[in-house]
C-alpha cells in the first residue's frame, strides 16, 4: 500500500463505523498494509510498518491515539514473528518454554541468551530443555545481564504472580533485567496465565512485598533476621513491562486491574 491507499483505507475504516476509535481504525489499516507488504524479512516489514503508521499521524485524527494503538501493534508483530531475532530470558518458565518450543515447532528461527538464575541455577535447567529441541542457547552469569543487553532483540520472561498494578513477582533477578531492558530501549514482554493474577498485594517497592512470598516457610522459621536470607524473588514494577502476553489476551500492565474485576468480582 502506497501513501495514497493507507490514507483512504484508513479514512473508510472511520468512515464505516462511527463508533470506531482511531486507534482500532489504525491497527485495521496496519493490519491491511501487512497483508499487502512485499517486505522479506522482519527488519523490512517493520520498515514498511514505519513508514505507514508517519503517514496515519498526518492525518487530522487524536495523534495520540493513533499513536499508542500502532505501537501496540508493532510491539505485537515484533513478539509474535520472533524469526531471526535474539531473545533473552531469565531463570526456568514452563509458559515461556511452550511459547519458544511452540515457535520452533512453525519453523521460526531464532537465539536464546538464558540467565544461569542462581541460587538453584534454574536457567541451566530451562537451557538443556531448549537445546533438546535444537534451539540455540547461551547461558550468561546473571550479572552480565547489562554487557548482553544490546545483542538482544528483546526480553521475554514468566512470572509466579502479577499483581493489581500490573506489575510482576518473579524469580530474582527479573527487576534487574527490566530495568537493564528499559535503558537499553528493549521490550520487556511477560507471559503468563491468567489464574497467576493476585488479588489484595498492591507493591511500591521490594519491602511491600510480604515475606512469605520472597522465603520458603522453613527461612522465616530459622531467621530472626532477614537480612542474613536471600529473598527467592523480587517485584517489577509495570512501567518497566512493555506487554503481559495472557491466556485473556494481549494486556498493556494498566489493564490488570480491570481483568482482576473480571475474574473474581
Amino acid at each position: 500500500m502506497n501513501k495514497e491507499d493507507t490514507l483512504n483505507y484508513f479514512q473508510q475504516c472511520m468512515e464505516e463505523n462511527a463508533d470506531i476509535s482511531s486507534a482500532v481504525a489504525a491497527i485495521h489499516t496496519l493490519i491491511e498494509h501487512l497483508k499487502l507488504s512485499p517486505a522479506g524479512t522482519l527488519a523490512g516489514l517493520r520498515e514498511s510498518l514505519k513508514d505507514c503508521i508517519s503517514w496515519l499521524m498526518e492525518t487530522d485524527n487524536s495523534v495520540t491515539s493513533i499513536s499508542s494503538g500502532c505501537e501496540l501493534f508493532l510491539r505485537f508483530i515484533t513478539l509474535t514473528a520472533l524469526d531471526q531475532m535474539s531473545i533473552l530470558t531469565h531463570s526456568h518458565s514452563r509458559v515461556v518454554l511452550k511459547t519458544l518450543l511452540e515457535a520452533a515447532a512453525n519453523k521460526k528461527r531464532f537465539n536464546i541468551y538464558i540467565t544461569e538464575s542462581c541460587p538453584d541455577r534454574s536457567g541451566e535447567k530451562m537451557a538443556r530443555k531448549l537445546r533438546e529441541a535444537g534451539i540455540p542457547v547461551v547461558v550468561i552469569l546473571d550479572a552480565a545481564a547489562g554487557y548482553i543487553m544490546e545483542k538482544v532483540d528483546l526480553v521475554m520472561v514468566g512470572a509466579e504472580g502479577v499483581v493489581e498494578s500490573g506489575g510482576i513477582i518473579n524469580k530474582i533477578g527479573t527487576y534487574q533485567l527490566a530495568t537493564c531492558a528499559k535503558i537499553a530501549n528493549k521490550p520487556f514482554y511477560v507471559v503468563v496465565e491468567s489464574f497467576k493474577f493476585v488479588r489484595f498485594i498492591y507493591p511500591l517497592n521490594q519491602q511491600d512485598v510480604p515475606n512469605e512470598y520472597k522465603y520458603h516457610a522453613s527461612t522465616l522459621k530459622s531467621f530472626s533476621d532477614l537480612s542474613h536470607a536471600h529473598p527467592l524473588i523480587d517485584y517489577t514494577p509495570p512501567t518497566y513491562i512493555t506487554l503481559l502476553f495472557t491466556d485473556l489476551g494481549v494486556l498493556t500492565p494498566s489493564a490488570i486491574s480491570d481483568e482482576l474485576i473480571k475474574l473474581y468480582c
